[in-house]
């Protein structure tokens, strides 16, 4: 297939367009290559990603509108059968909870203009699929557990968590007027080799290296459904292979806010194993053999103390759920660790 993949620079973005370059998709790769972390990192994985002859990348930023359209236009879409884009996975946009405070600008300009660029380019050119990044932070201050996609996710505690549910809405209003299936992922804490700089297993692996405290918040009362980078990306691929179509047992009566009478679906893609702060970091340190000085701290504003995924949905949908566990997942990671930054 020809695939448009936005986010391709990003870490989720670049391992899902391996798996899809690795089976012989032609990929197209879109980024901003913004600065919200080193973005020497980005040029690395786009670097393993351009010694395969299927990729392509276009440096662009999706707000822009004429850009989005351009982009569209130039691949040939409406000029014959199977030369525009035939699917999409938007994984573009600004991450990250506690950026949102700081910066609320960045996330209304990527997550909300972005998308809706992206849902109206998909619209216009007939994509058969749209695949598009969740988060787990729409559950917001939900106490149930594990966290399911019937629940109502009407409270969220971050703007960053408002836009991924703008992003769900928006995304069934298109699969609705315009028939466009679009399938959600809500991605849980993801991690693994080539990960962000900004979350925690990087966080912690650099201080405890350097001797330095790390920040343990709400006192290390957290728990974390950690999901390995490959896991997530094999979820990602086999979505995207299976459009959203309506569900027939949906009931406009009684509705099932992952599903539709349009072909809409919505999925947790989690490890279903949440693994408590404190023993995260024990892992940590029985890898790096080193001991961590934790600085113990009060819970962050946007943050939640459990994350949780229910993950029947996905694995009736896909036959698939997440299966590394989280000693083998930090081990892969801490020995990329030391050998990309030679420590």
């Amino acid at each position: 297939m020809k695939i448009l993949l936005t986010g391709a620079a990003g870490f989720i973005g670049s391992t899902a367009a391996q798996r899809l370059l690795a089976r012989g998709d032609e990929v197209v790769g879109v980024d901003s290559l913004n600065d919200y972390y080193d973005p020497a990192l980005k040029r690395e994985r786009l670097r393993l990603l351009e010694a395969a002859p299927n990729f392509r990348f276009v440096q662009l930023d999706l707000a822009d509108r004429g850009g989005c359209a351009a982009l569209f236009a130039g691949q040939g879409a409406g000029q014959g059968a199977g030369q525009g884009f035939e699917r999409v996975v938007h994984l573009a946009a600004q991450a990250g909870v506690r950026y949102s405070l700081q910066a609320p600008h960045a996330y209304v300009d990527s997550n909300l203009v972005g998308f809706v660029n992206m849902l109206e380019a998909c619209r216009h050119n007939g994509v058969q699929h749209l695949v598009y990044a969740s988060s787990s932070s729409v559950y917001g201050g939900n106490e149930r557990v594990p966290f399911s996609e019937r629940d109502g996710v009407d409270h969220p505690v971050s703007l960053y968590a408002a836009t991924k549910k703008a992003n769900e809405l928006m995304a069934h209003t298109y699969s609705h007027l315009y028939r466009l299936p679009t399938t959600g992922l809500r991605f849980f804490t993801v991690y693994g080799p080539y990960g962000r700089p900004d979350m925690a297993p990087f966080l912690f692996a650099r201080a405890i290296l350097a001797g330095e405290s790390i920040d343990v918040f709400n006192h290390g009362q957290m728990q974390r459904d950690f999901t390995y980078i490959d896991d997530i990306a094999e979820g990602v691929v086999r979505t995207l292979d299976k459009p959203a179509t309506p569900d027939p047992a949906h009931r406009k009566s009684a509705p099932d806010p992952a599903t539709s009478d349009a072909p809409y679906r919505l999925f947790n893609i989690g490890n279903h194993r949440p693994v408590a702060l404190l023993d995260f970091i024990a892992c940590l340190e029985k890898s790096l053999g080193r001991r961590a000085k934790m600085r113990m701290l009060p819970m962050q504003p946007g943050d939640v103390p459990t994350t949780f995924a229910e993950m029947s949905a996905l694995q009736a949908w896909i036959g698939f759920a997440p299966s590394v566990e989280i000693g083998e997942g930090v081990d892969r990671f801490v020995a990329w660790y030391r050998s990309y930054y030679k420590v």
